[in-house]
């Protein structure tokens, strides 16, 4: 019965340090923790609890980023070309100006987000969630939004220039002056959509006619 206590505080031991905090180049990764700026490239942050975290302006380029919590976390300006975010939650977060060029983004929660002026140049956002997210100015040319959930989403002045938004859920979506020269939406639902003053050049299912 004496060895108890010490089997006890031994299981107390492994379990404090199974709980230390990641800390990657002077960054703790963890909720709320404060890293603007910081160098995260190619780290790897995948299943990380990141929400409410301050990433804005890190380099995130390549990171791996897959199922990570990112909810209501701060990513302006930050740096996220090539990254890994597919099934990751960043729900409601700030990706304002932040730069996913060629990122993968495959079916991410992205519920009420805001990327404003954000860059998705190549990026593959398949199936991605993105209800009442908000991507005006965004630059999403040739990125592949193919069964995206995009439902109210703002998208006013977006350039999805070559997109593909085949089957994609565009129902009271907003685009108007967006461009979607050459994109594709054949089998998306428009229904009540906002097409107004948008470029349809080339576009392949875009309406025909759309009256406000």
């Amino acid at each position: 019965m004496k060895s108890l206590p010490l089997l006890l505080l031994f299981i107390s031991a492994v379990a404090n340090a199974d709980d230390t905090p990641l800390i990657l180049n002077g960054c703790i990764i963890a909720e709320s923790s404060q890293c603007p700026g910081a160098n995260l490239r190619g780290a790897k942050l995948a299943n990380q609890d990141l929400r409410k975290m301050n990433l804005a302006g890190a380099d995130l380029r390549d990171a791996d980023l897959r199922h990570a919590r990112l909810d209501l976390a701060n990513l302006e300006k930050a740096q996220l070309q090539g990254a890994n975010l597919n099934r990751a939650s960043l729900q409601q977060s700030n990706l304002r100006l932040a730069d996913f060029s060629g990122a993968t983004l495959k079916a991410i929660q992205g519920w009420g987000l805001f990327a404003q002026g954000a860059q998705f140049q190549q990026a593959d956002l398949t199936a991605a969630y993105l209800q009442f997210a908000r991507l005006s100015g965004a630059r999403l040319h040739d990125a592949n939004l193919q069964a995206a959930d995009l439902e109210m989403a703002w998208l006013s002045k977006a350039d999805l220039k070559g997109a593909d938004l085949r089957d994609a859920n565009l129902q009271e979506v907003k685009l108007g002056e967006s461009n979607l020269e050459q994109a594709n939406l054949t089998g998306s639902r428009q229904h009540y959509g906002n097409f107004q003053d948008a470029n349809m050049q080339g576009c392949v299912g875009c309406p025909t006619s759309w009256e406000r």
